[in-house]
Parts: C-alpha cells; structure tokens; sequence
C-alpha cells in the first residue's frame, strides 16, 4: 500500500495553482499562435497578439494570466491501494488547505472571488475556498489530480440542454454558441458533456476541458469514433459562425472541441457546453508516495516572438482633456490608447450606486463620473514596485442593468469593459451619446502595465470590486459601441460569418 503525506498533496495543489496562474500549458499557445498566424481579421489580430504578448509576460514575470483567478475544480482519482499519512482531513479540506496557501501566496496572491451564501448576502471568504472537488475511486496505488481555475466569464456562459433522442447536437451548438456572447473571452475551447444525467452532462464537460488541444492533429488523421466526427463537425460549424476574437469577428472563435460521454437513458439526451477562455488555466500530476508533485516550468521559447505595433489610424485620447464633441467623433471598431484619470467599479460596487441614487443621497466623497469613464475591473492586489496587480476588464453585459441608471444620473461619458452590450444598452448609449470601449479579456497583466497609479477611493471594504480610481498611460481599447450606436459585436460577426464558410475550408 502506498502512503502519501498529507502535507505532500497539500503542496502540490498549491504548487499547481501557482503555476497555472501565469503560465499556459504549451498546447494552447501553440493553437493560438497557429490561430494568430491564420488570422485575417485586424481586431480579431490585435487581440491575439495581445494575449501572447501577455501569455508571454505573465510566464517571465510570475503574475496572473487574467485579474479573475477563478474559481479551483479538481479532479481526483485516488487508486484503492493508497492510504494517507494522516486522517485528520478530508479530500476536500487538503484541497482547500492547498487553495489557501496558494492565493495567499505573499510572492504572488491571487485574487480571492469566491463569495458565501450565494443567494444572500454574498460575503468574499477572503482566500478563494471552497473550492469544487470530484473524487472517483480507482484500481491502483496512486493518486491522479487534475486541477483547474475557472474563470467567471467563462463560466457564467455555460449551457444545458436536454435533447430528444434524434435532436442533431452539431446543430444545438451552432444556435446556441452566438447567444452566449463574447464574456467568455474567445477563441478558446468548449467542453461538451453528454449523456448519463443532468449534472453528470455538466461535469463530463468540465472534465473534458482538462484535456489538450489536438483537434489539428485529429483533423489530420481524420476521425474514426462518433465522439471525433461530431468534434470535427462542431469545430467546423463554430468557427464559421465568425464570432472571431472577443468577439469582434474573424476566422476563429474555437481553437478546440473536447466531448466526453456517458451512458444515458433510453429517452434522454442531456448535453451541457462549457467554454474555456483565453486564459486556460490547467494541469495533471500524479503523486506515488515519493514526494509532492514536480512541475516543469515550461521555457520561454516556447512563447512566439509577437510585438503589438500602434498603427498610424491610432488615436490617442487624454481622458483629463476630453469633451464631449471628442467622443462623437469615435467611431466602431477604431482603436484608442488612454492616457489620464478613470474611474472603476463592478457589480457589487454599481448596486451601492443604484441604492445611494435611488435613496437620494450622494456618492461617496472622490466619486464623481461627470465626464468621465469608468472601467468594469476587479484587480489582483499589488507585490513588490507594482502600482496594480493584473487587471484585465470583466464582462461589461452584466452592468446592463445600471447602465441606463448612470448615464442618466451621474454624468457618466462612457465605458470601458469587455463582451457585448444588450440591445436595451446599446440604445441607452446612443441616446445619451455615450460609448463603450472593450478591452481585450486574457490580457490583464499587459494591461496593469498601463497603469501608473491607482488609489481606493470608495467601498474600500469590497475588497477587489472597491472603486479605484487609476491614471493609465496609453491603455489599448477598441470602440465597441459609438455614439451613434453602432455595435461591434454585431458588425464584426455579421461581416466574418458571410466570407467564412469558404475561408475555413
């Protein structure tokens, strides 16, 4: 029987959490580079190359992927002939015990996200636990982890279905993928699970996401299981709907297909989606009672060589100086660098807004949008020289529901975020002459980078969703919705989806 020391699988789980924080698995950056590469898009570009170059600079500096550290889901399966060194803990306490140290990690803290009672009062348990943990009983002596940190963008995108029998899943993807928007940060993969039950769907498809990006290679030697032709088949249909990066539109909205399956009912088909973003974040280790996992750090040449250039239609907007016949004149699709003061703030930040205006009271001393933007983030806290921690834009859709609130009330002049506005938002920024600029989610630690200060100015107890107010330096954003109204999200893939089909082939 094999012993493995509690305190050996403590480490490795905060090891491998660390480590995939800033470094991706080498399969994935050499998918995107291939999709960079391909790309005939110029946003759907610069957005690639934004998030190797930040792939790249979080692997040299050790620093987060994306400000959304996630939320941890492991996989464990433990053989029959293993014992613990000690049985003071559970599986899922070693794991949260491993996710603790991990984010609290002095040389590099992740950004804790997790929140208890969900339905109620939503408190952030400081240091990311608990986490989500799968454990299976397996022949053998010794204990496979696979362990991943899930995005909440991404997440929040996934999909369930129960199909009839005869129901094409193929077709059931290609309706259902352009309704979940641009928040979970293409071009990354989707995990499909099908079949057994309705949460067994749900988990064979985030089990799925822990495998590598090979469907290149399968396209190659072409496919011989039902599993490998619908792979094929979804690719295929997904990357010709031309959502494209961030969903500005272009060739690839999916580097990767992964399905895993069960045996189901007679009368079911269940089916659930789940994305991965272009921050995927995994790793698989083993541990045989000789110590706790190693983790090859990968080498730095295993990044491409990529440089983001200003083009000569730049414009270069200072935030401190700014009016509002300048905003006018901003058109979709054109790209912007920021220089000077913005405002930030989030979910949890925009509902004590709503309840002060709606109480008739004022906003809080330092807090004042007239003519000025704000930018939806959450960032990781700061270590050593750093102004910020990573600090990429979260998904702009779900301030919808304030939106129209803030541009009435505060003088807010626009926006800054990332994924698509709601057609009631997008209205709403029209008809105040407002806009919405995206940033590219997956590239936060690059775009901390803009940043050369950054202060608490309000609901400091909120911990990451406080209100800063940051002073950037030629931050990247592209002008999602004008102020005429035009929407990108809309334009890009309308135009990518008619020239595609041919394109892919």
């Amino acid at each position: 029987m094999t012993q493995i020391k509690q305190a050996d699988f403590i480490e490795s789980i905060a090891d491998a959490l660390q480590y995939i924080s800033y470094y991706h698995p080498k399969d994935f950056i050499d998918a995107m580079n291939d999709a960079y590469e391909r790309e005939q898009s110029t946003a759907a570009k610069d957005a690639m190359a934004q998030i190797l170059i930040n792939s790249r600079m979080s692997a040299e500096g050790k620093r987060p992927l994306c400000q959304d550290t996630g939320i941890v889901t492991t996989f464990i399966k433990i053989g029959m002939d293993v014992r613990f060194d000690h049985t003071d803990m559970t599986l899922q306490q070693m794991v949260d015990e491993g996710v603790r140290r991990a984010y609290n990690n002095v040389d590099n803290p992740l950004r804790a996200s997790i929140v208890a009672d969900p339905a109620g009062a939503r408190v952030n348990t400081k240091d990311n636990t608990p986490s989500v943990v799968h454990v299976e009983s397996v022949l053998g002596n010794q204990i496979e982890v696979m362990i991943a940190a899930k995005g909440g963008g991404s997440e929040n995108k996934a999909k369930m279905a129960m199909l009839n029998p005869s129901d094409d899943i193929a077709a059931w993807v290609e309706q259902t993928l352009p309704t979940m928007g641009a928040g979970w940060c293409p071009p990354g993969m989707l995990g499909i699970g099908i079949g057994g039950t309705a949460e067994k769907a749900a988990v064979l498809a985030k089990e799925a996401l822990m495998e590598s990006v090979d469907i290149h290679e399968l396209k190659a030697r072409g496919a011989v299981t039902s599993e490998e032709k619908l792979r094929l088949d979804i690719f295929e249909r997904a990357n010709n709907l031309g959502i494209g990066a961030q969903g500005l539109g272009g060739l690839t909205t999916v580097l990767d297909v992964k399905i895993k399956s069960a045996p189901t009912h007679a009368a079911s088909k269940p089916v659930v989606m789940i994305p991965n973003c272009a921050a995927t974040r995994h790793v698989h280790f083993h541990l045989d009672g000789s110590g706790p996992a190693h983790l090859t750090p990968p080498s730095l040449s295993d990044w491409p060589e990529i440089t983001w250039e200003v083009g000569e239609s730049v414009r270069r907007v200072n935030l401190d100086n700014l009016s509002q016949a300048d905003v006018e004149q901003w058109r979709s699709g054109e790209t912007l660098l920021l220089s000077g003061k913005m405002l930030t703030g989030r979910d949890a930040a925009h509902k004590r807004i709503q309840s002060l205006i709606e109480a008739g009271q004022p906003l809080p001393d330092g807090v004042d949008f007239k003519g000025k933007f704000i930018y939806y983030v959450g960032p990781v806290d700061p270590v050593r020289d750093e102004v910020v921690g990573p600090a990429g834009p979260t998904t702009a859709t779900r301030m919808d529901k304030f939106t129209d609130l803030m541009l009435d009330k505060t003088g807010l002049m626009g926006m800054i975020g990332k994924a698509e506005r709601g057609a009631a938002t997008v209205a709403s920024i029209k008809a105040h002459k407002a806009v919405y600029l995206m940033a590219v989610g997956g590239a936060a630690y690059l775009v901390s980078k803009a940043i050369k200060h950054a202060r608490v100015v309000a609901f400091e107890d909120l911990g990451m969703e406080a209100i800063y107010e940051f002073d950037v330096k030629d931050m990247p954003v592209t002008v999602a919705v004008d102020s005429l109204g035009v929407n990108a999200h809309e334009t890009g893939p309308a135009m990518w989806k008619i020239t595609l089909p041919s394109t892919n082939k």
